[in-house]
């Protein structure tokens, strides 16, 4: 009975990124357990940016709902 194996992969693809936060070189093909983030630091900082509402992600409104509520009166 033959066994399959996983392909291996080209480490040479993609092996270095930045760290979105800070812009440090960061090497994929080790692995670093704060992946996508070069540091520990880096990555609590990005989070504390999501928590804080630094970040946004934008929704689109209907114009025409907005368009035809009316406000409300009182009586």
């Amino acid at each position: 009975m033959k066994t399959s194996t996983a392909p291996e992969r080209d480490s040479s693809v993609h092996s270095h990124s930045r760290c979105p936060a800070c812009g440090a070189p960061v090497n994929w093909s080790e692995r670093p357990p704060h992946r996508p983030f070069c540091s520990e630091r880096c990555r609590t900082l990005d989070l504390g940016a999501w928590a804080g509402e630094e970040y946004r992600i934008p929704v689109a409104s209907d114009p025409f709902v907005l368009a035809t509520e009316s406000p409300v009166e009182d009586p």
